[in-house]
């Protein structure tokens, strides 16, 4: 009876729910094949698998395996089949099919430029490669019966230096298919404020930006990001977990930046699987998204890597309704957070969720009821 009344949707439903991603990186989500005939046809040979269902188990395992040398290891061949302009469009277009085969709609892909100059290629020829396989992948799940918009993020490595840099080339592109900036890397150690002049640019430029922070180091790296940095999205920010105490009766207290983080309604970019690969959660069950949804903080469900996390936005959703009993509403919910938290202009946001998202939804509920009505007439019938 409880399924019935929360609307507790099946996978299929899952997978058709109309759903909306922000933090996904490019260079995390290739297709295992892909990178096996682009080593090939690149002349690249260290691979540790060179058939893709092994490859793609490699990948899953190596993220899994609790070493972060391992786990960089993974980026390390990605990046490596994606230095030449045809393997970013190709890269890039998977990307835009595959999100829209999962029922996403709106997604925010974001990748480090500087990581795919090694070919020869410029900066701004690694942007429009990329901007030219996300229209392509568009057009061709246009083709396929889904419809997506894909906006890129570009990402600086926040052990180098090259952020300004970075910056200067998101806003160049920013009516081209950009839509902001972010940084990436190993927070302990370069902590956001090294790349202040970047930040206070794009403020300058009325330009939007994302911080990855308390993904693993807590609580001061979410206070630079947003008190120093003034980040608009926190990239994961799971860690803001630390700043709630719950007690033993149930009551919930919340620390002054957590607090701050829920009134100012600043969006989270949760990745349940590839925060338990990190080790922020032990379990689904036990992911902070549980209660940081029931504090209705702005929360948003994400894949972070779909290869190394072997995920999906069906899957991560999967997930979350066996572990919170999560109904279409709760779907919904999360996915109206998401589009409300994107980089694009409000007009459009607010299109997305009442001519999309909203009817998506509605659809699959009354699907869902009918089903419901029509189970319930059957047993009756039975029993006389």
């Amino acid at each position: 009876m409880t399924s019935q009344i929360r609307n507790t949707p099946s996978s299929e439903q899952i997978r058709r729910a109309p759903k909306v991603l922000l933090h996904d990186h490019l260079d995390g989500g290739l297709r295992p094949g892909t990178i096996v005939e682009l080593a090939r046809d690149t002349g690249y040979s260290n691979l540790p698998e060179t058939d893709p269902g092994k490859l793609g188990l490699w990948f899953r395992e190596a993220a899994d395996s609790g070493s972060l040398e391992r786990y960089l290891e993974t980026f390390a061949h990605t990046c490596a089949v994606m230095q030449t302009r045809e393997a970013l469009v190709r890269v890039a277009a998977e990307c835009a099919e595959d999100l829209a085969e999962d029922g996403v709609v709106y997604a925010e892909v974001r990748y480090a430029p500087e990581q795919h100059l090694e070919g020869g290629l410029s900066l701004e020829e690694v942007v429009e490669a990329v901007n030219e396989g996300f229209r392509q992948g568009e057009r061709l799940a246009r083709e396929s019966g889904h419809r997506i918009r894909v906006g890129a993020l570009l990402t600086a490595m926040r052990h180098a230096a090259r952020a300004l840099e970075i910056a200067e080339l998101a806003n160049r592109y920013r009516d081209s298919g950009v839509v902001g900036f972010d940084i990436a890397g190993a927070e302990a150690g370069f902590p956001p404020t090294r790349h202040l002049d970047a930040f206070e640019y794009l403020k300058r430029e009325n330009n939007h930006f994302t911080i990855h922070a308390g993904e693993a180091f807590g609580l001061p790296s979410i206070w630079q990001a947003l008190q120093w940095c003034g980040a608009d999205r926190l990239g994961h920010g799971v860690r803001i977990i630390d700043d709630i105490q719950v007690r033993e009766d149930g009551t919930v207290e919340l620390g002054r930046l957590a607090s701050y983080v829920r009134d100012k309604r600043i969006p989270l970019e949760l990745c349940p699987s590839s925060n338990l690969q990190t080790g922020a959660a032990d379990s689904y069950a036990a992911h902070p998204i549980g209660l940081l949804r029931r504090l209705h903080f702005r929360a948003t469900v994400n894949t972070d890597n779909r290869l190394m996390s072997g995920t999906s936005m069906s899957q991560e959703f999967e997930h979350l309704v066996e572990a919170f009993g999560y109904s279409l509403d709760d779907m919904q919910w999360f996915s109206v957070n998401a589009m409300k938290s994107a980089f694009i202009p409000f007009d459009e946001r607010l299109a997305m969720i009442n001519d999309v998202i909203k009817p998506g939804y509605a659809e699959l509920k009354s699907e869902w009821l009918f089903q419901q009505t029509a189970s319930t007439s059957g047993s009756s019938g039975e029993q006389a």
